[in-house]
């Protein structure tokens, strides 16, 4: 990897995500050396994917480069590569550009889909998880519709302009507030030979209730918003199975569709090397002490997503959201420098500041502590918050110049297929068919 030989303790960071950044941030100006991995050269913010998803915003404006990060903090080094396995016995990982020792390791690497095992669904749905699988949901959109006003065949037409969403968590309820606006402003443009009327936008929830980890004042209001929008909500409702055409539930309920975007539950993305007793199985995270620390060894530790801290207000582990991750990245940061100087760590202790979901244009719904509310005001503290959460001036200001367009003129113009996307499961139907 050619990371110079040091006589400082080394500190090995997998992942780049909101936890690894504030790791790394914590640890800038100590006489330690900082080696950050990542599969990605650049840092991602989550929760505006969706925008790019539905031509809000352009890719870039959400990615930050990791290298300018870290560039002006000493001894601080980043590599491009996988994390193929961590050798806890000989204290090195191995990745696809080498191995690398390692006094003190970290593992930070976030979440990805949970499909249940469900390889079929796995297999002909779209997930939005990172910046390229965005893009993939931008084009695939884009493509139905341009495939619409092409095929004469009526089953065919609805099929594809028909969009199933699974999950009724903040992705799930933002996407389809985007899709109802695009529909409602912007599609019956673009499109006029097109019946845009015709288009569906069914939010599937296997509970009783969207946003459940938020307030059920929260949650009623964003019910509110999305029906008035024109998204059809399904509760209590499981999706089973989904072939590249039609969506089969756990009730009488079937939808034919050309796209279904899976957000229903989302795991741990775990190294192999760990002992299997420190590893969750069904949620695929690691057991984590007080500290962070993974149990059954000194000087391993996971934070974010990844990590499961059990306590007795998170008997299963903390929200897999950004606010741990920074906490959990801040905490140990001090934590790693008090070892270091052998000095006793303390206890990290979650602060909860809230959570929100933006529904569209005016409609948001915010939870603090001691507040509950929605609609206007909670989009601005909406906006507020996401925008002061970017990293980087330009990507502040290119945001926010790309809102205050959108709402002026009401459209979305990074609506491009600049990568275009076929899925290979994709059926073409026929009357007949069905």
């Amino acid at each position: 990897m050619n990371i110079p030989k040091s006589s400082l303790p080394r500190i090995v960071i997998i992942g780049g995500g909101f936890a690894g950044i504030a790791l790394a941030k914590t640890l800038k100006k100590q006489p330690i050396q900082v080696v950050l991995l990542d599969k990605n050269n650049y840092h991602t913010f989550q929760p505006l994917l969706y925008q790019v998803a539905t031509g809000g915003l352009e890719d870039g404006s959400i990615a930050y480069p990791l290298r300018k990060v870290i560039q002006e903090y000493e001894n601080f080094y980043f590599r491009l590569t996988n994390v193929q396995e961590i050798d806890t016995v000989n204290q090195k990982i191995i990745t696809e550009i080498g191995e690398l020792n390692y006094d003190f390791l970290v593992i930070a690497t976030g979440a990805k889909v949970n499909y249940f095992g469900n390889k079929e669904i796995e297999r002909n749905s779209m997930a939005m998880k990172n910046i390229p699988q965005a893009l993939n949901i931008r084009s695939l959109i884009l493509e139905n519709f341009e495939q619409a006003v092409l095929t004469q065949d009526i089953a065919e037409r609805d099929s594809l302009i028909n969009f199933v969403l699974v999950g009724g968590g903040p992705t799930g309820v933002e996407l389809a507030g985007a899709l109802a606006e695009m529909k409602k402003a912007i599609l019956q443009k673009d499109y006029p030979d097109l019946d845009i009327s015709k288009m569906q936008i069914n939010l599937i929830q296997s509970g009783d209730r969207i946003l459940n980890t938020m307030s059920e004042a929260s949650s009623r209001a964003a019910e509110k918003f999305l029906e008035s929008l024109g998204v059809k909500i399904w509760k209590n409702v499981r999706v089973k199975n989904y072939n590249g055409r039609t969506v089969s539930t756990n009730t009488d309920l079937s939808f034919e569709t050309a796209t279904v975007i899976w957000s229903a539950g989302v795991q741990g993305a775990t190294v192999p090397g760990l002992d299997a007793d420190c590893l969750i199985q069904k949620a695929e995270r690691i057991r984590v002490n007080e500290f962070n620390q993974i149990k059954g060894y000194e000087n391993l530790f996971a934070i974010g997503d990844v990590a499961c801290m059990e306590t007795k207000d998170f008997p299963q582990g903390h929200p897999m959201m950004a606010q741990p991750a920074l906490q959990q990245g801040e905490v140990l940061g001090e934590n790693l420098i008090r070892l270091i100087n052998k000095k006793p760590m303390e206890a990290f202790e979650y602060h909860d500041k809230g959570s929100m979901a933006t529904i569209g244009r005016n409609k948001a719904v915010v939870d603090l502590p001691k507040f509950h509310f929605h609609g206007v005001f909670a989009w601005f503290v909406w906006m507020f918050v996401h925008l002061f959460s970017l990293i980087g001036f330009k990507n502040k200001a290119v945001v926010f110049l790309s809102w205050v367009y959108n709402y002026i003129r009401f459209d979305r113009e990074s609506r491009l297929i600049i990568r275009p996307y076929k899925k290979k499961s994709f059926v073409t139907f026929t009357s007949d068919e069905l």
